[in-house]
């Protein structure tokens, strides 16, 4: 039997399949839907991945709908050290991603409970931290301490923007103090540490929460592993900088799933606001503190030892009279000898 070779002629009309149908999640290999990725929050739903997700649909996620209402949204950038090319790039920045800086900051109500919230977008400049963003952090932090409501920070940043030199290593300082005036009125925090969150955010706001939560998988760290293992001429043990390898270390309190940050944060920020006093209770036990210190003052318990005290040397001069009265009948006897 004779066997024929056909020949394989290309077709000329090809179809082209569109960009952007398909994702490649970078833990499994497996190709995903990109609709099905966006339904879900950007989150792989066989590996659990979670890529990153923008800062409007993450005020989408966390926020009451209709509650959300955006604070300093005027604030932009500027150029102060005037640096080679870095006023194109910001313009490129604010053309692709809509917003003028990394940080979009507001209050909205999280089931019901008024927070104060501030978001970093990594797709800004890779969220790094400059003038603006500092100052948004902290205006969103001075906000939760004017409306006495907890506060929540979602992190996302490779660091500093050197583009502005001193003036970005400044904001590690000001949110920090920010913070510490939040931490003495007793004021719930909570930083959300996503993928990446680096460098000098990591050292300042990121870990000064009173619960740290991150991502599942997000890579939190100062250095980058590169150069720690250059500089510690060691290896580094496996999954080293992740959110899960920081939390059996202690540095973060807990790791939650995208989908479930809301409802358990809400369930976190409700516990620790239970705990604090009221308004009127803090006026009740402030009043009943200065009480109990007014009292020695005016009662004045060492002039009442003194007032009957006068009385007992008049008691003693009685006696003295006495012993003048026996001297007349001696004085009698004397004349009657002469």
């Amino acid at each position: 039997m004779a066997f024929v070779k056909r020949k394989h002629t290309p077709s000329t009309a090809r179809k082209d399949i569109p960009k952007g149908l398909w994702t490649k999640c970078p833990a499994s290999g497996e190709m995903v839907d990109t609709k099905d990725l966006h339904d879900n929050w950007n989150v792989v739903p066989v590996s659990g991945y979670h890529f990153a997700l923008g800062a409007p649909r993450r005020i989408e996620l966390l926020i009451d709908e209709g509650t959300w209402k955006e604070f300093d949204a005027g604030l932009a950038s500027k150029d102060p050290l005037k640096f080679p090319k870095y006023a194109e790039k910001l313009a490129e920045n604010v053309k692709k991603t809509g917003v003028k800086d990394t940080v979009i900051a507001g209050m909205g109500r999280m089931n019901g409970m008024p927070i104060s919230l501030a978001v970093m977008d990594f797709s800004f400049l890779g969220a790094s931290m400059g003038s603006v963003a500092g100052e948004k952090i902290t205006r969103a932090i001075e906000r939760s301490l004017k409306h006495k409501c907890p506060c929540i920070v979602v992190c996302a940043s490779g660091g500093a923007r050197m583009y502005e030199g001193i003036l970005s290593l400044m904001q590690m300082a000001k949110t920090s103090a920010a913070l510490a005036k939040l931490k003495a009125a007793k004021i719930p925090f909570i930083p959300v540490l996503t993928n990446p969150t680096m460098a000098g955010v990591m050292a300042s706001f990121a870990t000064l929460g009173d619960v740290i939560v991150a991502e599942p998988g997000a890579l939190i760290g100062f250095a980058g592993a590169r150069v720690i293992k250059e500089t510690t001429n060691q290896a580094l043990p496996e999954g080293f900088q992740t959110s899960e390898f920081l939390l059996k270390r202690g540095l973060i309190d807990m790791v939650i799933p995208r989908k479930e940050l809301k409802g358990r944060l809400s369930s976190i920020l409700r516990v620790l606001a239970s705990r604090l006093p009221s308004e009127a209770a803090t006026k009740g036990k402030s009043s009943a503190k200065i009480a109990p210190a007014k009292k020695p003052v005016v009662a004045k318990p060492a002039e009442a030892p003194a007032k009957k005290a006068a009385p007992a040397p008049a008691k003693k001069a009685a006696p003295a009279k006495k012993a003048s009265v026996p001297a007349k009948p001696a004085a009698k006897g004397a004349r009657k000898r002469a």
